[in-house]
């Protein structure tokens, strides 16, 4: 399954490896694409979308 978020606050490569991180990081997901320019995220697997979500704050970002 796939997901995709629109993350606000992300302006470079940094910005891009944080949230990768803490999304990666949550279980069942298996696949992040972080792309900075359009501030989206696009997650793969069954991960529960409300921990996706947590991850993104707390990499320091909001999601819309």
């Amino acid at each position: 399954m796939s997901r995709t978020y629109k993350v606000t606050g992300m302006t470079c490569d940094h910005c891009r490896a944080a949230v990768e991180h803490h999304v990666e990081a949550v279980a069942g997901v298996t696949a992040v694409a972080v792309e900075v320019a359009t501030g989206t995220v696009v997650v793969e697997g069954d991960a529960d979308d409300r921990l996706v979500r947590d991850a993104i704050v707390e990499a320091g970002y909001a999601v819309a």
